[in-house]
């Protein structure tokens, strides 16, 4: 099975990883076309663009300036967000990375599509800028014709089944409804329940995600059906809950 993953905004100082990269991404000639004009835009035009504070958007300014120099580390240990520190990536083994190099996908606005030990360097990409370079296109759509084919034909070539633990603002990455007709996606649903009613709480739901990527990586399961032994913080499968295609995963809050 192949799995998706979302990226996060909150990265790792290059200085903090000590791994090395083992790989270059797909499309990382691409990226370095969207990185070279976003480092010509000045300050005002990019906390727009990224919608963040003047503070935020000169650090990046800086991070696109320095694009093709600064250090580059896996993408797995450069992210830093709520599923990444649930996923523990640097703690991972070989045979994991090595399975997580074949099967996991890592979605981003920036590279496109990355696989864990792709060397990365620091930058901050929404799905609603817009350049020349993308044709004045939202960035998420100017994507879209490129990496659908990609996505499927690696689910294709391994066992037709994606795990789809990204979320739905990823989505617009690729045509979503041709991915659902040509390959199977098992989407899990992490909720919390309290006096009986279910709510998907988003800080449990990144946490869920990054863990059951973890547990991929790891028990490398053959079939969709063992994904039904994860468990995490009190979160289990439900099989009164969703379906095949939407296992259920419920902890009990009182």
């Amino acid at each position: 099975m192949q799995i998706l993953l979302a990226n996060a905004k909150i990265m790792f100082p290059a200085e903090k990883v000590t791994a090395k990269a083992w790989s270059q991404p797909r499309f990382q000639a691409v990226a370095s076309v969207l990185a070279r004009e976003m480092a010509q835009l000045d300050v005002e035009e990019l906390a727009r663009q990224l919608d963040c504070s003047p503070r935020i958007a000169a650090e990046n300014k800086l991070r696109y300036a320095n694009f093709d120099f600064a250090r580059p580390v896996p993408a797995v240990m450069a992210y830093n967000g709520q599923a990444y520190k649930h996923l523990r990536a640097a703690s991972l083994g070989h045979e994991a990375l090595v399975y997580g190099q074949e099967h996991l996908w890592i979605t981003c606005f920036l590279y496109g599509l990355l696989r864990p030990m792709d060397a990365i360097v620091p930058y901050r990409m929404e799905h609603c800028v817009r350049l020349e370079a993308t044709g004045d296109k939202p960035v998420s759509q100017f994507w879209r014709d490129r990496l659908t084919g990609v996505l499927i034909d690696s689910v294709k070539a391994d066992d037709g089944i994606l795990v789809h633990l990204s979320t739905a603002e990823y989505e617009h990455l690729f045509d979503w409804n041709r991915v659902k007709r040509e390959v199977k996606v098992i989407q899990p649903m992490f909720c919390v329940s309290k006096l009986g009613n279910l709510k998907v709480q988003a800080v449990w739901a990144k946490s869920c995600r990054g863990a059951m990527t973890r547990f991929i990586l790891e028990q490398r399961p053959a079939l969709p059906a063992a994904l039904c032994a994860f468990e995490h913080e009190g979160f289990v499968f439900d099989p009164g809950l969703g379906g095949e295609t939407h296992p259920y995963f419920v902890r009990e809050d009182a």
